[in-house]
């Protein structure tokens, strides 16, 4: 057979395969398609990775609730603890990327990115991102009836008695657990961490004095300070809480530089087409937006900050850059 002959041969294998491909993957292109038009048809999954009671929830349960409203299908929202979030994320990250399986999550999505040996999944394939939500500072707080009110006087007896001084916080890895190791690393002091699994727990053995302090979410223990339960020594985000005047930066108090806020956001799993990210997104913008759930969270110092999928990707890139340096510098683990 001449060279000529070989290559029409050749010429018409591939339109042949590219015929047979087409009649296999049109069915799925097409349902995938109307899966997305149709989309929501029935009730969606919204995955916690945090137990009861902390900020997380408070964001959470009212967005549900919302975007339920906005979809016009219910949203199941559920708490799956465990890993330091692995579990509970990894519950989406296996999910079909149909957007029936959500993620609410914090900062922890980003800093599991360096924290965690062989993490289950890639923060970046495996979900696909929907919308930063809201933002706001983490506090130091302590007992009401505690001897420390002001972060120098944290700072003196720190100095003084290495080791002697315990924190708690939601879990090894937790946002607010890097906030407490970035705080030590700036300050040059050696406070002793207690994990707890789970902010609820670590909150209750704060107000029995089990422990000196917390590092927590402001809408985790909001609450608390109002009810005259816990005193909130200083905020660590940049600027004073609007909702919080009254308490100090840590930047302010002796600590130049010091920021570290809590970020919730919303993930769906990945490969979630593009139709069904957009929509989630409208949903929990409208949520978000509604006069209800701004005024819940800005009582509790979480500014409003919703975004657009593009700009959520850009943030998660950033601060798992950003956290890898404090995980490393001060040997943080999960273990």
């Amino acid at each position: 057979m001449n060279p000529q002959s070989n290559s029409r041969r050749q010429f018409l294998e591939n339109i042949i395969q590219k015929i047979i491909g087409a009649r296999f993957l049109a069915p799925i292109f097409l349902s995938t398609l109307a899966g997305a038009q149709n989309y929501p048809s029935r009730p969606i999954r919204m995955i916690s990775p945090f137990t009861t009671g902390g900020g997380t929830d408070l964001v959470g349960r009212m967005l549900a609730d919302g975007m339920s409203k906005d979809l016009g299908q219910s949203i199941v929202y559920e708490n799956k603890p465990g890993g330091g979030t692995v579990i509970g994320s990894d519950i989406v990250a296996k999910a079909a990327g149909d957007g029936y399986t959500l993620l609410l999550t914090t900062s922890a999505h980003a800093i599991n990115a360096s924290l965690v040996k062989n993490l289950p999944f890639d923060i970046e394939k495996s979900f696909s991102d929907v919308a930063l939500i809201c933002r706001g500072p983490n506090m130091l707080v302590t007992k009401i009836d505690s001897p420390y009110k002001t972060i120098k006087d944290v700072l003196e007896v720190a100095k003084a008695n290495p080791g002697k001084l315990t924190y708690g916080s939601s879990g090894n890895g937790s946002a607010v657990h890097l906030a407490a190791e970035l705080f030590k690393l700036m300050a040059k002091v050696d406070i002793t961490h207690i994990p707890y699994r789970g902010a609820g727990p670590a909150y209750t053995d704060l107000m029995g004095g089990q422990i000196d302090f917390v590092f927590a979410t402001s809408a985790g223990v909001g609450k608390f300070i109002e009810a005259n339960k816990m005193r909130a020594i200083a905020v660590t985000s940049a600027q004073r809480s609007s909702s919080w005047p009254q308490i100090p930066t840590i930047a302010e108090t002796g600590i130049s530089g010091y920021e570290a806020d809590v970020w919730y956001a919303l993930f769906a799993s990945g490969n979630t087409p593009p139709e069904i990210i957009n929509r989630l997104n409208l949903a929990a913008r409208n949520a978000a937006n509604a006069p209800s759930f701004v005024t819940r969270i800005e009582k509790e110092g979480v500014t409003l900050s919703v975004s657009s999928p593009e700009e959520l990707s850009k943030l998660v890139r950033t601060e798992r850059d950003r956290w890898r340096k404090v995980v490393t510098m001060a040997r943080v683990t999960i273990d």
